[in-house]
């Protein structure tokens, strides 16, 4: 069997993917965990809480949540469901973070928790806040005079 031949009967043999499906459960998920947001700010709102403290509450509520379906097996399942859905918001952060320390704690609290917490989220925190700096700078270049 020569190169051609074999990259033919290679293309025959791998799955195709389902697009669409993917679509449609990323959008589920993805909305599904942004109903719950939504339900818990509209809550945190009845308590009588002002803007800033619902969008604190329902952030911190949301990454607790996704930290524990994560320390319990769960999240995984959702995320091989949802995709994108559910690496997307901030449930999906919180997953980043307490997956490796999860997969790390046997090597100890420092070299392995520590150590491997930040592995997928810490180039995130950099870029972001990396680029949250260059976007505060050029608003104050720009608005400057008004």
């Amino acid at each position: 069997m020569n190169k051609k031949e074999y990259q033919k009967y290679a293309e025959r043999k791998v799955p195709k993917p389902t697009y669409f499906k993917n679509i449609i459960y990323a959008f589920i998920i993805g909305g599904t965990i942004c109903i719950f947001g939504q339900i818990i700010m509209n809550m945190l709102y009845k308590f009588g809480l002002d803007e800033k403290l619902v969008a604190a509450g329902t952030s911190i509520i949301l990454v607790f949540v996704g930290s524990f379906l994560t320390g319990i097996g769960v999240y995984d399942e959702i995320a091989k469901v949802g995709g994108a859905g559910a690496a997307i918001p901030i449930t999906g952060f919180a997953n980043s973070i307490v997956s490796p320390a999860m997969e790390f704690k046997r090597e100890g609290f420092i070299f392995g928790v520590a150590a491997r917490m930040f592995n997928i989220a810490g180039p995130v925190l950099v870029y972001g806040i990396g680029s949250s700096i260059i976007v505060g700078i050029l608003y104050l270049i720009f608005t400057k005079g008004r």
